[in-house]
């Protein structure tokens, strides 16, 4: 895929022709991990509401209810086939089996939080519904926190490019959206990270000692 196919420019004219679907589709394709700048495309489906090219309702409905399929779909995807899957790859990096129970059992404990701030990283957002599978997250649960997760990230997305579209051009909107992304994702894996070190660190000393 060529960087001029995914131009901001070239987004806005295919959320433009498709409208509603693009938005609808874009999302749900990213939600399974295929690369399509979803995101961008429901930032650019605000952005014309703003300019009255499309329906602002229209547009919130078509980015929940895609990103609401989307992520029915990884969760499906990880509750039938994910584990197995995880456990050759974990095989792969020399991860041993016990490592990835403890990281499913992680997960299971903090699963809701998961799904729905998920919804806010580009890197989670693909991958938080098929860990929901896989740590075997009760289906009504997970559509509580789907729809919740779904319906708050569409809403802040849309109604940002609806109103700062009229100030900002819809490429700096993007970039300050991907800005914000990146430093939650850096201070989520901070948060994750930091305490495994200092825990490894305490036991070597202690192993030391």
């Amino acid at each position: 895929m060529s960087l001029e196919f995914v131009s901001v420019e070239n987004i806005k004219e295919i959320a433009h022709h498709y409208g509603y679907w693009a938005v609808f589709l874009g999302i749900l394709l990213e939600n399974l991990g295929i690369p399509i700048p979803g995101e961008t495309i429901t930032l650019a489906g605000g952005f014309l509401a703003g300019s009255k090219e499309l329906n602002y309702w229209f547009v919130l409905g078509s980015a929940i209810a895609g990103a609401v399929v989307g992520g029915t779909c990884g969760y499906w995807i990880g509750r039938k086939g994910g584990w197995p899957l995880l456990v050759k790859i974990g095989g792969f990096f020399r991860i041993r089996e016990e490592k990835l129970l403890q990281l499913k059992q992680q997960v299971s404990e903090n699963a809701g939080k998961t799904v729905f701030l998920g919804r806010f990283l580009a890197l989670l957002r693909i991958v938080a519904s098929p860990l929901a599978g896989i740590a075997q997250m009760p289906f009504l649960k997970f559509m509580a926190y789907n729809l919740a997760g779904a319906a708050a990230w569409a809403s802040v997305m849309v109604t940002l490019s609806f109103f700062a579209g009229r100030l900002v051009p819809l490429e700096q909107l993007v970039v300050w959206v991907a800005q914000f992304g990146l430093i939650a994702l850096f201070l989520l894996i901070a948060w994750i990270v930091v305490p495994l070190w200092l825990e490894a660190r305490e036991a070597k000393r202690q192993a030391g000692g």
